[in-house]
């Protein structure tokens, strides 16, 4: 087996957590904290969000004009009391570590493997997919009407209608794009 030279990853790490372990007590508290912060955040908000009939208490009577607006309100509340306190704690770990020395900093390569993404995405895509679905739902005059009354063919046909729509406001640009290419191409 080769042995590992000085400077490499598993050196900087050591000498990183070595030298600034309190900084990283200082995140393992805070990161524990944020997703407890979520949690609690999330359960205080399901309880208010049933108290003060913003959604029925029973599943069955959700409709999907609760289904959003229990969505965004959620997501809003998750901002203010736990986003907000990250983006400040992140700030002042970008300002604690360009307080670093420049040749202390350049020591440790944390990041130089590259990406380390393993999913293809389509996160993007599902939300525009859902966005559309939800117009679809407005458009059928279903908005209003709680969830449990849909058949299944309902909530397939409105994907596979707000899925169609999707790829043909996104396909005609790409086509016209396409054959305009093609054209400059076969004229050079």
């Amino acid at each position: 087996m080769a042995q590992k030279a000085p400077g490499d990853a598993d050196d900087s790490w050591k000498g990183f957590l070595r030298r600034h372990w309190t900084m990283l007590a200082f995140w393992v508290v805070g990161a524990v904290l944020a997703a407890i912060g979520g949690v609690l955040v999330f359960l205080w908000f399901v309880g208010d969000a049933q108290s003060t009939g913003m959604v029925p208490a029973s599943l069955a009577l959700w409709t999907m004009g609760h289904c959003v607006t229990f969505m965004l309100n959620l997501i809003f509340w998750e901002l203010v009391y736990v986003g907000i306190p990250i983006g400040v704690a992140s700030v002042a770990g970008w300002l604690w570590w360009k307080r670093i020395p420049d040749e202390e900093r350049r020591k440790y390569r944390f990041f130089s493997g590259g990406s380390r993404s393993t999913s293809g995405g389509g996160g993007f895509f599902s939300l525009v997919v859902f966005i559309a679905f939800c117009f679809e739902v407005n458009a059928d005059g279903k908005w209003n009407v709680p969830v449990s009354t849909w058949t299944l063919n309902y909530v397939v046909y409105s994907w596979l209608t707000a899925l169609a729509w999707i790829l043909v406001v996104i396909g005609i640009p790409l086509a016209l794009g396409g054959i305009w290419w093609l054209s400059r191409r076969m004229k050079s």
